[in-house]
């Protein structure tokens, strides 16, 4: 068996027994990445020396007889808005083309501490806004199960690079589905964590109270190992929880015998696809054969999630953005004649248009005489989404839904309608509005053969549950061993 099909826990194993070399495993990756990449696109830089490096201190400090850690000499793609010291962090934009940041985010910070080599940083749409990846001013990542769809996004070059094997893991972000939709799409695990429990320090701002930073993997087991080794309160980070370290593989329990299930039937009915909504039945079904029971829930004011969403993640959008205006960050223009015009010129270049449309209409609902209207009121449903999670979860251990409404779709075919785009988010916005965890697995294929995600979520900082939930899923279903063929 090739060395890229192995999982990250089996891996570390491997290099900890010393049946393998760390060489060994970056030779054996790289080269297939050099097969690969160019169909999929999943990387914006390849960082190979630097890996080489870190692996030969790894490789010396093992053969020293120390420990290099739970990750130790696995490598991972990073999605390229979390900052690497030494390594170039664009956004996958222009305005951000040439950025090299002198200090590590905390999450890179605690990967190296626990032995992870950083392979690449991956693509993403531009400053991580946009549920396709289309939006990168780099390239269009494809999906690794046809060439001529979407992986999502906007964390779709971390999802590509997993499901294709061209990456053991990566970190992605999730703002309103980022990590978990693109997972979905490309038939991998996405865990995106409760608000706070992975700290934000060096990951470049989108929308702060949304944003959360989280693993994508081939297995559930994996994203518990990568949550163990990123998960903990930060200093650096106000929002960060203080909160008692946990492990979150002793959660990896095959039973979910006499949970409580939440399935939201009215929030639910409307827009599902046919394939997704027999692979959720049957989903239901197998749960329910594990001893689950499947309960009824209510959430009322969920289905107003997207606009609540891209009220309050424009605002913010509007006010992280403003520093890049050609003098104290980014993209400068050469030719102006004054202030104004660097300003306007710098910021017509080096953004993209779904960035400038979300800018736009982030400084609309700001403006004097609007905020009221749609940004304050924005919040106050906000509340509602939340209280209305927190009834339903009186009655139920987690929440279980489809991912996605529909399965990946091509190249341009939602590009044009911008709101059309905007509705492949509906399930999965919610979970961040409430700042709750969820997580995507593997659920079905469509009848195209396009991958079909499973989420489940759960009350804050219970992702001891969701891991059980989850874990228990997998290990009765056979849908994650199925690979692309690429």
């Amino acid at each position: 068996m090739e060395l890229y099909h192995l999982t990250v826990s089996s891996l570390a194993k491997k290099i900890k027994e010393k049946e393998i070399t760390i060489k060994e495993v970056l030779d054996n990756l790289y080269t297939r990445i050099e097969a690969v990449e160019q169909k999929v696109d999943a990387y914006i830089t390849l960082t190979k020396e630097y890996a080489y490096e870190r692996a030969k201190i790894l490789q010396e400090r093992l053969d020293a007889g120390e420990d290099i850690g739970i990750m130790g000499g696995v490598p991972i793609a990073i999605k390229d808005n979390i900052c690497t010291n030494g390594i170039k962090t664009t956004c996958a934009s222009k305005m951000l083309e040439n950025f090299v940041p002198f200090y590590n985010a905390t999450v890179i910070e605690k990967l190296e501490n626990a032995g992870a080599i950083i392979i690449g940083k991956a693509n993403m749409d531009e400053f991580a806004m946009g549920s396709s990846t289309e939006n990168s001013a780099i390239k269009k990542t494809k999906n690794p199960w046809d060439n001529e769809r979407v992986p999502g996004g906007s964390s779709g070059g971390s999802a590509a690079a997993v499901s294709s094997e061209i990456a053991y893991c990566a970190l992605g972000t999730d703002t309103g589905g980022s990590i978990r939709q693109p997972a979905s799409f490309c038939s991998v695990v996405g865990l995106k964590p409760t608000y706070g429990l992975v700290s934000r320090y060096g990951v470049v701002a989108y929308a702060s109270s949304l944003d959360q930073v989280g693993p994508i993997t081939k297995s559930v087991e994996d994203a518990a190992l990568l949550l163990n080794v990123i998960a903990g309160n930060d200093k650096k980070d106000s929002t960060s929880a203080n909160l008692e370290k946990k492990d979150y593989l002793q959660s990896l329990i095959n039973d979910i015998q006499g949970k409580k299930l939440g399935v939201p039937k009215k929030f639910i009915e409307t827009g599902l696809n046919a394939d997704v909504k027999k692979a959720y039945e049957d989903a239901l079904q197998t749960l329910e054969d594990l001893g689950a029971e499947i309960v009824d829930i209510s959430l009322d004011y969920a289905k107003y999630s997207l606009p609540t969403y891209y009220i309050i993640a424009t605002a913010e959008a509007s006010s992280n953005l403003g520093r890049y205006d050609g003098i104290r960050y980014g993209h400068r223009a050469k030719n102006f004649d004054s202030l104004e015009e660097l300003y306007v010129k710098s910021r017509t270049e080096g953004f993209g248009d779904e960035v400038k449309r979300r800018i736009m209409l982030g400084t609309y609902v700001l403006s004097a005489g609007y905020y009221d209207a749609y940004y304050k009121r924005g919040q106050q449903v906000r509340t509602l989404i939340i209280e209305d999670f927190k009834k339903a979860f009186e009655t139920c251990d987690a929440i279980v839904i489809p991912t996605t409404p529909n399965t990946s779709f091509k190249f341009g075919e939602k590009t044009s309608n911008p709101i059309e785009m905007y509705l492949e988010d509906i399930f999965t916005v919610p979970v961040n509005i409430a700042g709750l965890p969820a997580i995507s697995v593997p659920g079905g294929f469509d009848t195209k053969g396009m991958p079909i995600g499973m989420q489940f979520i759960s009350k804050a900082f219970d992702e001891e549950t969701l891991l059980q939930i989850a874990y228990t899923f997998e290990q009765n279903t056979n849908f994650h061993e199925s690979k692309p063929t690429i």
